[in-house]
């Protein structure tokens, strides 16, 4: 009775069942949650880097009509917040580590009030030495930002001595200096990778109120509520079932919205007016304070034999992670492990150092930690390449795990098909064919970059629900942040139980539903929670087909159910469903939990293709075309699937090419979208994809992630494609034309000397 009805929506492009609501503007984001007697909050944000708090004077501020609250550190001294490294004050503790820290709150009747408020403020600060550099920071002699640092709950420092390195972590197999004796080629280089923002439409906000018996209410764009909601009750010293957290429409995240951010604070605020409190970013605190991803330097020796035999593989990252480390997930990013790749390599060692600095702190961004080593290790290869006299494609081919082979950090993965899915993205992008240059002046250049994304682990829930109206509905604890889940779970249910798009409905529960949930991120979503809605809509036909043998006398093993209709089959009798859901009947209803905390035995592979035009004169580097392949299960929705291969691309782009939060001396030089660059239609080349289709997955309907994959090898095949049109190598991001001009004039590629002043 487990087994699935014949297919009739597996594979459908069905419609983002969200997306009505979206564009006609119905949808609830935590700015539109209404609330009686709301009042805003406002923060005093620090100007210094690295300053000791001397005096607050608030009294100004608080006589101000309409305000009803104005609080400092001292009101929340000892309470801190954090993911997994719990070092964030909700306000200055006496000391504020980078310019945007926040140090003092306004609650007012409304923003303008608060505005006001916070400008009578008075503050002396005693400015203390600063240090913005990651390698500087790590000296002995650097300003030590955070003494108590060995007190913070979930730090795993790396030694005894007092330092500004808040996690080192160790990733290799086999003996390293025995690979490079055995090594006959050794590349050894520096890659440098900045500082940028995820860049999401909708910036932070939450919104807190007290309720019967001090029960605090929560909304917030927060995709991982579960965690928001232990750590909410961590900071303030109170028991998570005294946290409710409720479900709005999350407006974009790529890694930037899982930290709590304000939620304690605003929670703390709330409590203290006895009032709902709504804290809403403006884009300038965003670009200033949020938590964007890490810039990295990422040194790099790779040892091959001359028959392009990869046997040893050394990288240190430096990680600079700001003036806090409480917004990743955890001490450390996972993602460095990238610096091994998808190879056979049998001796590695890959060190990640994280490090305080007196500038914005950092947390996620789609690829954590991987997007920075992926592209030190994808140039690499390409120079390794070069000084073995060989094809870069044809190096990573000789080198790529097949089934069976351990990769580079020891994993051995099944229904390997990297060589498959590399030949696929050489194939369609015609990679071996001569194409000349465009025109004098114009160089024409081809890059390839390979890499794997294995998927995160974590929890989901699903309940599904027969209802008497005929409908089937799916309750879900997760606070999609628009990469189409509910769609994707809508379409599993569809599959499982027979019925049409229109007779399911999906409704977001709170986090009074479940005990637990992972929530977004890791690439966990398609594979897990379609597990779980799998299963619950499986328990729930089952009982609905108790209830029939229980009210009909029909045996289970002859029921069959069809949209509205349940079956015996033999007989070929028929009745409606919905006749066993009347009053007193139980409906019936199921929920599951998947738990795929282990390690991953699935992973992906992604090979990426960019073709360039570099202009020699300028330095203008136009991408015309990117081919992605990507090895796949079973695609649920081919749009949603597309759309995340084409999102992923196009963010891989940006990274590559545009994208750098500019900061001087701490300060973020650019506090508006307008001035910070993204890539829009104009800059988009041809994205040409190709898919690797396999009967190997996770769960019942074979499913691999996708999310993340497309956008890390972007930046190299890019970098590569440039390094081919003109011979010369950029080892830092973004390839602006003014970095590529850079290199060209100190190389020997000739422009045109009547032009171009040497």
């Amino acid at each position: 009775m487990i087994d699935t009805p014949e297919p009739n929506a597996m594979g459908a492009p069905l419609p983002r069942v969200d997306g009505i609501e979206k564009v006609t503007g119905r949808a609830t984001f935590t700015a539109d949650v209404r609330a009686e007697n709301l009042a805003w909050a406002k923060t005093l944000r620090s100007p210094h880097p690295h300053a000791r708090i001397v005096r607050i004077d608030t009294t100004q501020a608080a006589a101000v009509a309409g305000v009803y609250a104005v609080l400092t550190g001292e009101d929340v001294a000892g309470l801190r917040f954090g993911r997994r490294v719990v070092d964030i004050p909700l306000l200055a503790d006496g000391v504020v580590r980078f310019v945007g820290e926040q140090v003092a709150a306004v609650v007012a009747v409304d923003e303008e009030v608060a505005d006001r408020a916070l400008a009578l403020i008075e503050i002396d600060y005693e400015l203390l030495p600063a240090v913005f550099d990651a390698a500087e920071a790590m000296r002995p002699s650097a300003p030590l930002l955070h003494p108590g640092m060995r007190s913070y709950q979930g730090i795993v420092p790396s030694d005894d001595a007092p330092s500004n390195v808040s996690d080192v972590h160790v990733w290799g197999q086999g003996d390293i200096d025995a690979g490079f004796r055995e090594a006959e080629v050794v590349v050894e280089n520096t890659f440098v990778l900045p500082v940028v923002h995820q860049l999401y439409m909708e910036s932070h906000a939450c919104q807190a109120s007290v309720g019967e018996q001090g029960r605090l209410h929560i909304w917030a764009n927060n995709k991982t509520p579960y965690n928001a909601k232990w750590q909410v009750a961590a900071a303030l010293g109170i028991e998570p079932d005294d946290v409710l957290v409720h479900p709005v429409t999350i407006g974009g995240d790529f890694g930037g919205k899982g930290s709590p951010m304000n939620m304690a604070l605003c929670c703390f605020l709330a409590r203290k007016t006895g009032r709902p409190v709504r804290m809403v970013f403006d884009y300038g605190e965003e670009l200033l304070a949020s938590n964007p991803r890490h810039s990295a330097v990422v040194w790099m020796r790779t040892g091959a034999r001359r028959d392009g035999s990869i046997v040893a593989q050394e990288a240190i990252a430096v990680f600079n992670g700001g003036a806090y480390a409480g917004f990743k997930p955890r001490s450390f990013l996972v993602g460095a492990a990238a610096a091994g790749g998808p190879y056979r390599i049998p001796h590695t060692r890959i060190t990640a150092h994280t490090v305080y600095t007196n500038r914005v702190p950092c947390g996620h961004m789609r690829g954590p930690g991987e997007a920075q080593t992926m592209f030190a290790l994808e140039s690499q290869l390409d120079m390794l390449a070069a000084e073995l006299g060989m094809d870069p494609a044809q190096l990573r081919r000789h080198n790529a795990v097949r089934e069976g082979d351990a990769t580079a950090l020891g994993h051995v993965y099944q229904d390997v098909r990297a060589v498959e899915t590399l030949d696929a993205a050489l194939d369609a992008s015609d990679y071996g064919t001569v194409v000349p240059d465009p025109q004098p002046g114009m160089r024409y250049g081809r890059g390839v970059a390979f890499a794997d994304r294995p998927p995160g682990g974590g929890e989901a829930n699903a309940e599904v629900e027969f209802l008497a109206d005929g409908t089937v509905l799916v309750s879900t604890p997760v606070f999609e942040q628009g990469s189409g889940t509910y769609t994707l779970l809508t379409q599993v249910v569809m599959e499982t139980l027979g019925v049409g798009a229109d007779q399911v409905r999906l409704q977001v529960v709170d986090t009074d539903r479940v005990r637990w949930d992972s929530g977004v991120g890791a690439n966990r979503v398609a594979r897990i929670a379609s597990q779980a809605a799998f299963n619950a809509a499986v328990e729930a036909r089952t009982r609905l087909f108790e209830l029939a043998e229980q009210a009909w006398g029909w045996e289970q093993p002859a029921i069959e159910l069809h949209n509205a209709m349940l079956t015996r089959t033999g007989s070929g009798e028929a009745r409606p469903w919905p006749e066993l859901i009347a009053p007193g009947v139980t409906s019936a209803y199921a929920s599951a939990n998947v738990d795929e905390s282990g390690p991953a035995h699935i992973t992906s592979f992604t090979a990426q293709v960019a073709e360039v035009v570099v202009d020699i004169e300028t330095g203008q580097v136009t991408l015309l075309r990117l081919t992605s392949a990507h090895d796949v299960g079973r695609i649920i929705n081919p749009l949603g699937h597309q759309g995340q291969i084409n999102g992923g691309a196009v963010m891989g782009i940006g990274y590559g090419m545009l994208e750098e939060l500019p900061i001087v001396g701490g300060y973020v030089t650019s506090l508006s979208m307008a001035e910070v660059k993204m890539p829009n239609i104009a800059d988009l080349p041809e994205l040409r994809t190709v898919l690797v289709e396999g009967d190997i997955g996770v769960g019942p309907y074979q499913i691999k992630s996708i999310g993340e994959a497309a956008n890390g090898p972007v930046p190299a095949a890019i970098a590569n494609a440039i390094a081919n049109a003109v011979g010369v190598r950029i080892k830092e991001l973004p390839l602006t034309a003014e970095r590529v001009l850079a290199a060209i004039r100190a190389s020997s590629v000739s422009p045109n000397p009547n032009t171009i002043p040497r």
